[in-house]
């Protein structure tokens, strides 16, 4: 028997290898004729924080400034995703480290499917301090598809 996904959920953080899963999430939505819900995560930070945060980050600083960059990251997923052929497109912005933002999200929003890009993998990072992917495939409770993107 074949699965249809009738909701499927991708996460993005605003990086280019977040929106190739992006991309894949609203291409199989849109065969799928499934909703696709996108989701960012954000960490606000202020002061000292922010600044300590920010130097460790570099070009991922985006994710500890506020809401306002989730927002704009959101638009352009969804702009991404209707020009891959999804109809239904809803977005959402959680304020919440990625793994609990994503796997709470898909819970209450009953996705199906939950699409992730397997950025962080094979870093030495993600086998010292763990992924967004390899974390969202074992704490998941529901199919997950991890695009190639890196």
């Amino acid at each position: 028997m074949v699965t249809v996904y009738r909701t499927v959920m991708v996460g993005t953080d605003g990086s280019a290898s977040s929106f190739s899963a992006v991309e894949a999430a609203a291409r199989l939505a849109a065969v799928c004729r499934a909703e696709l819900v996108i989701v960012c995560a954000f960490v606000p930070m202020r002061g000292r924080e922010l600044a300590v945060a920010q130097d460790q980050l570099g070009a991922e600083a985006y994710q500890v400034v506020g809401s306002a960059p989730a927002e704009d990251t959101l638009r352009a997923a969804g702009d991404l995703a209707r020009a891959q052929g999804a109809q239904d497109v809803r977005s959402v912005a959680v304020q919440d480290e990625p793994v609990a933002a994503l796997v709470r999200t898909a819970r209450d929003c009953a996705a199906d499917l939950l699409v992730v890009g397997n950025r962080g993998l094979r870093s030495l990072a993600g086998r010292l301090l763990g992924s967004v992917p390899a974390d969202i495939a074992r704490k998941a409770d529901l199919d997950v598809l991890i695009v190639h993107t890196t």
